[in-house]
């Protein structure tokens, strides 16, 4: 199954190492490829260094897929995640 959501970066310095952090922490609960989109370039979502280098910043529309037996669940949580601005 796949699920895909679109998102705001709201928290301030956008995709950091802190954000990604916990992104990666929350993604590897989950069985399902995790993929997250956003300016043409696309990461693995449970891998530090690709959502760094997505360069996301304050007010990016990123796209969080997963395709897997619990897609929905985890983005579900990623999204949430996202959007109360990684509890920054």
């Amino acid at each position: 199954m796949r699920h895909e959501i679109e998102v705001e970066l709201i928290n301030e310095q956008g995709m950091h190492t802190r954000p990604a952090k916990l992104f990666v922490e929350t993604a590897v609960k989950f069985t399902s490829e995790i993929e997250v989109s956003y300016d043409g370039l696309s990461a693995n979502g449970k891998s530090i260094m690709g959502l760094l280098g997505l360069l996301a910043y304050r007010g990016c529309r990123l796209v969080i897929s997963a395709t897997g037996d619990d897609a929905k669940p985890a983005v579900e949580a990623l999204a949430g995640l996202v959007n109360s601005g990684f509890n920054e």
